[in-house]
């Protein structure tokens, strides 16, 4: 029996994949640099070897799987591939397992991981299943009968599996470093419609998606009037959001989720969709009204007064949808956007974009960009965004006091980045001065 060594096991997908493995009844350990993420906690609990990043590391026996984010370069692949080992990339040897189950891919340029968990909650409440989420959640069950994943499309990734079903969230232009433009990635989408072995779940109200073709069935959500699976009648509660659902134009039932926001409602819909499609009954759909949320997608944390909240958005339509989140859920409270963008390439390709989503808020404050493993510096600078919000200002580390006079506030700490840093100075510095709203 092999033992599968993961290079770069802290990396959400990784950790998450690991575990999956791990669960299923494999050894498996891994290495990485020696930062901590929060991703290693779960790793942590279920006693899976992390190690920093050595040679020494790569021995006869082994079976590799490495992250996209390591270069052909790497100590440690390149110890491997000397050693003849069999060696995978993440998204290949995820094509190769998923191949086990009933395989739904869930995929879009936004909202994968919240519609990944909330679907990996509903069928895990039915049946045994394997679920790999992008916040760096994995789960395995060796009798699992789904297995449900995130299915990201950077670089075409996506394009080395070959799901039963697939969601399709919406098409957006995002990841300028690899994609050139909008017609660049609807293409990487059609591509990955056309391996889809059973059915599509696409978002109707998406325009882009409305123009993908397959060999499948395609079946639209949305809240328009030609989708096949619409939301009315839609309305906040104490506990959530509560709407209707329309198949058809048939009345279908009513369902409530523990979230706000369109956005929301959507991600719900494309899940009752393909339940229903799979013939799970509604008394187990309505399971996602337990729905706990994932990792980073608008948690939150009660200080007094204060809600602050920890949120992975770092695309202008994120921004919107969890400022959105925010409005709906604390309608009396002024909303604080504390923004880090993410790589110099996006900052540049969406700037006016980014401006114009950040003042949705009541007050913005900005961090310094946060530049990704694929770019070391550009010549944008965080005053380039400033520029287009005025009213907005900047948020050294040292300085996170400055963010005590909001009070009755809800404070929106967003990034893909460690905007988390900031989060976490503020939250010591509101309790050293005993300052809890």
């Amino acid at each position: 029996m092999t033992t599968y060594h993961f290079i770069g096991i802290k990396g959400t997908g990784m950790s998450a994949l690991a575990q999956i493995l791990h669960d299923s009844g494999e050894t498996v350990q891994g290495s990485d640099i020696e930062k901590r993420f929060f991703t290693q906690e779960a790793l942590e609990q279920k006693h899976i070897p992390i190690y920093p990043f050595s040679a020494d590391n790569i021995k006869e026996g082994l079976t590799i799987i490495a992250g996209n984010a390591f270069p052909d370069d790497h100590i440690e692949i390149k110890k491997a591939k000397e050693k003849n080992l069999t060696f995978y990339r993440y998204h290949e040897f995820l094509g190769e397992w998923l191949k086990q189950y009933t395989s739904i891919a869930v995929t879009g340029a936004h909202g994968k991981t919240s519609t990944t968990g909330l679907l990996s909650h509903v069928l895990g409440e039915t049946y045994p299943i394997s679920c790999l989420i992008g916040d760096g959640t994995g789960k395995g069950s060796i009798d699992s009968k789904y297995f449900v994943f995130e299915a990201c499309e950077y670089r075409r990734h996506f394009l080395k599996y070959e799901p039963d079903y697939a969601i399709m969230t919406n098409i957006d232009f995002d990841h300028p470093d690899y994609f050139t433009s909008i017609d660049d990635v609807f293409s990487a989408f059609q591509s990955m419609a056309d391996q889809v072995k059973k059915g599509i779940i696409a978002c109707g109200d998406d325009e882009q998606l409305q123009q993908i073709t397959a060999k499948v069935p395609v079946v639209y959500y949305g809240f328009g009037q030609g989708n096949d699976f619409q939301a009315q009648n839609v309305h906040e509660t104490a506990e959530g959001t509560e709407f209707d659902v329309f198949v058809r134009n048939t009345y279908y039932d009513t369902f409530t989720i523990p979230l706000y926001g369109s956005h929301s409602v959507l991600n719900a819909l494309a899940v009752i969709a393909i339940c229903h499609y799979e013939d799970i009954p509604a008394e187990s759909i309505r399971k996602m009204a337990t729905f706990k949320g994932v990792k980073r997608r608008f948690a939150e944390k009660k200080v007094g007064s204060r809600v602050i909240v920890d949120d992975y958005a770092h695309h202008p339509k994120e921004i919107i949808a969890t400022i959105d989140s925010a409005r709906k859920k604390y309608p009396e409270k002024e909303v604080v956007a504390i923004f880090q963008p993410h790589t110099f390439t996006r900052t540049k390709a969406f700037l006016q974009e980014f401006a114009d989503s950040l003042k949705l808020a009541d007050h913005v404050y900005l961090c310094d960009i946060f530049g990704s493993a694929r770019e070391e510096s550009g010549m944008l600078t965080i005053n380039d965004l400033q520029a287009l919000i005025p009213e907005s200002n900047f948020l050294d580390l040292e300085e996170t006091d400055t963010l005590n006079k909001h009070e009755n506030a809800v404070l929106l700490f967003m990034g893909a980045g460690d905007v988390q840093k900031f989060e976490r100075a503020f939250q010591e510095q509101l309790a050293s001065t005993g300052l809890n709203g």
